[in-house]
């Protein structure tokens, strides 16, 4: 089985078996719960799922808040440590896009909500010969009120939540291609909002 993990909207969690089927999907709607929920979902799908072995855990990378993004991130890499199995990272629009195309038709764009009147783009055009939405244009973050003129007429589909188990399956189909979709290091779409303060003045005597 792949256990997926994202938290770049939501907070999505499942497992897929070998072909690719769903075992188990959990998911919370709110935007800035993630710490709260993530727990008990894995807990959830991990009962519903079964015995069976989970062989990799697949990280949604984003695009995404700092400080969401990276509660998902953590916990992704945390479970892969713990039972020493691999982590693949995926960027999350990926995921939306293969839900998109099982009714909608390319080309489209995914559009989620980046917060403070922006929105994240990523523009998609069919699958490849390995089954991974393929990505004509990459993800830039604009302001709302300007999407559609950036799209110069490209069809927008906005997503509020997002699919682990579609999350689950490109990362799977990534393995079984010897394909890496991307790094390491998150898609965060602007610097977090707290920052260390900086050395204190020296008060004069």
């Amino acid at each position: 089985m792949i256990l997926a993990v994202d938290t770049s909207l939501g907070t999505a969690v499942a497992l897929i078996d070998a072909d690719g089927a769903r075992r188990a999907e959990a998911g919370a709607v709110d935007p800035l719960g993630h710490a709260e929920v993530i727990g008990d979902l894995l807990v959830s799908a991990l009962r519903e799922a079964g015995d069976a072995q989970i062989t990799h855990v697949v990280a949604g990378m984003g695009p995404g808040p700092f400080t969401g993004l990276r509660i998902g991130i953590a916990a992704a890499r945390a479970f892969a440590l713990g039972r020493g199995i691999p982590v693949i990272p995926v960027p999350s629009h990926l995921a939306a896009a293969l839900t998109a195309l099982e009714t909608e038709t390319a080309p489209f764009a995914i559009v989620t909500d980046a917060r403070r009147r922006e929105v994240a783009i990523t523009v998609f055009d069919g699958l490849d010969d390995d089954g991974i939405p393929v990505t004509v244009a990459d993800t830039v973050l604009v302001r709302a009120a300007d999407a559609d003129v950036h799209l110069g007429g490209i069809r927008r589909i906005d997503v509020a939540t997002l699919s682990g188990a579609d999350l689950a399956r490109v990362g799977a189909r990534a393995l079984a291609a010897g394909r890496t979709l991307t790094g390491d290091e998150p898609l965060y779409m602007r610097h977090p909002d707290v920052t260390l303060p900086g050395a204190p003045k020296r008060v004069g005597t």
